[in-house]
């Protein structure tokens, strides 16, 4: 069997009736034929959406067939043994010309309960924003189950909902259960559990081409709510140059952010996991025993479990968002 080595995957692209042209114009991922594009998936593993390597002697395999080959190898021992053959993150850019829906997502349980797969705790990392570009995550009050139905029926549901302006570098953890939507002007990087389970609350009462409305899950999005209100729906975290700056560290996933501009040599032998890095900023070379990858704005390398040693190195400045699981 040949060794394992990056690998790179091709963009799958999802149109969507608020994507704008930020993955084409910032990105420069050429999402042609479609008009424009609200998504583009760069490490999926997510039903009839596998991502396809593109690099190397296993290009034109799919991410399943490889972790069904590799096993704990590509992913890990711990990882492989609670997720078998399936991959579980699903990593995207995600481009807003026009509010998202409404939203919230289960719990791994609600779900379970509902026999729809796996829950959806995600994060999201602002690449550009527009001027007072904002986003919803959470309630900006007290609320419970009767005055959220209240606000509901009565098409004032954005009144009791926390509002965030953003900007390039602000990052945000949106647990399962959490309200939340992306607003217009913004490009981000969303990591989350591999899973679609999206239950819409409001969708600003839009319609497509065909003046069709997109589907609302009432009834579901109440069962998987989180009514508390929060202190904080930020996720801080220090800028460190040349060292390794902790985002979030969850049950789901750890996201580091690295900011160099220098040789920053990485030592993954104490840990049990594949690893991700996603350039959020500038470019940079990943030299492993075998060679070197380059990683651009926009992309995406998955370094398997059983490379325990990288070395990341620019010319300028770079920033690379780091995933793995704990």
């Amino acid at each position: 069997m040949n060794t394992l080595y990056p690998l790179k995957f091709k963009p799958i692209f999802k149109d969507k009736i608020w994507g704008g042209n930020r993955i084409q114009t910032v990105l420069g991922k050429d999402f042609s034929p479609l008009s424009n594009c609200g998504e583009v998936w760069i490490v999926s593993d997510y039903q009839g959406n596998h991502s396809i390597v593109e690099n190397g002697f296993l290009a034109g395999n799919e991410l399943s067939e490889l972790i069904e080959v590799y096993m704990s190898d590509l992913v890990g021992d711990k990882v492989y043994e609670k997720f078998h053959n399936e991959f579980p993150l699903l990593i995207k850019f995600i481009d807003s010309n026009d509010y998202l829906s409404i939203q919230v997502h289960p719990d791994d349980e609600l779900a379970q309960k509902k026999n729809i797969g796996s829950g959806k705790t995600e994060m999201w990392y602002i690449l550009h924003a527009e001027k007072n570009a904002e986003l919803i995550s959470g309630f900006n009050q007290k609320m419970n189950r009767n005055t959220y139905l209240e606000h509901l029926k009565n098409n004032t549901l954005t009144d009791i909902l926390n509002y965030e302006n953003v900007s390039a570098g602000d990052a945000f953890y949106l647990p399962a259960g959490r309200v939340h939507a992306v607003g217009p002007g913004i490009l981000l990087t969303e990591i989350q559990q591999t899973s679609d389970n999206t239950f819409r609350i409001y969708d600003w009462d839009r319609v497509d081409a065909q003046g069709k409305s997109r589907e609302l899950h009432t009834a579901l999005a109440l069962e998987a709510m989180d009514f508390n209100v929060y202190d904080n729906y930020r996720t801080n975290y220090l800028h460190k140059v040349n060292q390794t700056a902790t985002i979030i560290k969850s049950p789901y996933f750890t996201t580091n952010m690295l900011q160099f501009n220098q040789p920053i040599a990485k030592d993954f032998s104490e840990l049990d996991s594949f690893v991700v890095y996603v350039c959020v900023e500038g470019s940079c070379g990943l030299l492993y025993n075998e060679g070197i990858i380059d990683l651009h704005l926009g992309d995406a390398v998955l370094i398997p479990a059983e490379i325990k040693n990288v070395v990341l190195q620019t010319t300028k400045e770079a920033k690379l968002l780091e995933v793995y699981i704990l």
